[in-house]
């Protein structure tokens, strides 16, 4: 197993598939993009596969998330997927993507057996959109999200960041459209994860507000810790339920404790927290011909080094050297 020296046990990888995106995402990277990784930094389909081999089968994970930058960039995303659903065990797969290609893939992604799929979209209006992403894709997320619901990639769920200022007086429209199209939401504190190192404290949209707001137009109704385990959010039932809101506080209401996340970055580094500053390299080893075994190995003991929080709530906390977008969500 994953295990670190705090008793947590990792069977969630987060796999990233490439740092590239097709949004600038004013919270994620600035408007001119980012120096991306070269192709031959980049895990091969053969090398993803075979690390999630290895962690499925050697390591006891038991659910793979493909993430980003932007999943759907990937040209051999459906081979990889079926891959990896042919896997004995068979772990669970998901998708967190823009949603901007998902009218094209989302039924061959299904056909080759994803699961389910996350989409971000922040805002109900195409202006907001505009302003957030700097780009003119609100309807393509919006039909990317009724083809992923008609291919059956379900629970369908939809990630939201609230914004201060642009975006912070939608949430009660965001859930009243969710429960409409039968959309799980999920708000998000915005996280100091942007290549610009330009997050505030301050600034951020706390849970406690966002609950606040939904409030005012919805009866929310804990689901309660023993639900939550090891998910991120805290869940909420709807006007008594069965639909459900959920919210991840990851900056005011951390769940380190319970953490049971393990990443591999798209060059091939595994990274045991999403702050964390430091990573372990397998791909090196992996091209120079080390066995599964050995890969194994070095990933139990990268695992060794995680520490028992993220340090968001210590005044000396520093942002990652890599932005979100080259981490993987």
């Amino acid at each position: 197993m994953l295990i670190d020296t705090y008793g947590r046990v990792a069977t969630d990888l987060r796999v990233s598939l490439t740092d590239r995106c097709n949004l600038r995402c004013t919270y994620c990277m600035p408007e001119e993009g980012l120096q991306w990784l070269a192709k031959p930094d980049l895990l091969t389909d053969d090398e993803i596969v075979r690390m999630v081999r290895i962690a499925v089968t050697d390591l006891g994970v038991t659910e793979v998330r493909f993430t980003g930058g932007e999943p759907l960039l990937r040209p051999g995303l459906a081979g990889i997927v079926e891959r990896c659903a042919a896997l004995d065990p068979r772990p669970r797969l998901s998708l967190t993507t823009n949603g901007i290609g998902l009218r094209r893939t989302a039924a061959a992604l299904r056909a080759a057996g994803l699961d389910r799929i996350n989409v971000s979209l922040d805002t109900l209006r195409p202006d907001v959109f505009h302003t957030l992403t700097r780009r003119d894709r609100h309807s393509d997320v919006i039909e990317g999200l009724a083809a992923a619901s008609a291919a059956g990639l379900a629970p369908l769920k939809v990630n939201t960041v609230l914004m201060r200022g642009v975006n912070d007086n939608e949430a009660a429209d965001l859930l009243g459209w969710a429960l409409e199209h039968g959309y799980e939401l999920r708000f998000i504190e915005q996280m100091p994860l942007d290549a610009q190192h330009g997050w505030q404290r301050g600034d951020m949209v706390t849970a406690d507000e966002i609950i606040g707001s939904l409030r005012s137009r919805f009866t929310l109704t804990p689901e309660g810790e023993s639900v939550r385990g090891s998910a991120p959010a805290e869940r909420w039932l709807v006007d008594g339920g069965p639909a459900r809101v959920g919210v991840i506080g990851s900056v005011t209401r951390p769940f380190c404790r319970a953490c049971d996340r393990t990443r591999l970055t798209a060059d091939g580094q595994v990274r045991n927290c999403l702050f964390a500053r430091e990573e372990s390299d397998l791909r090196g080893p992996l091209r120079s011909g080390a066995s599964d075994a050995e890969i194994a190995g070095l990933w139990r003991a990268a695992m060794l080094g995680k520490k028992a929080g993220s340090g968001l709530d210590d005044p000396a906390f520093l942002q990652p050297d890599r932005p979100m977008s080259a981490i993987g969500g």
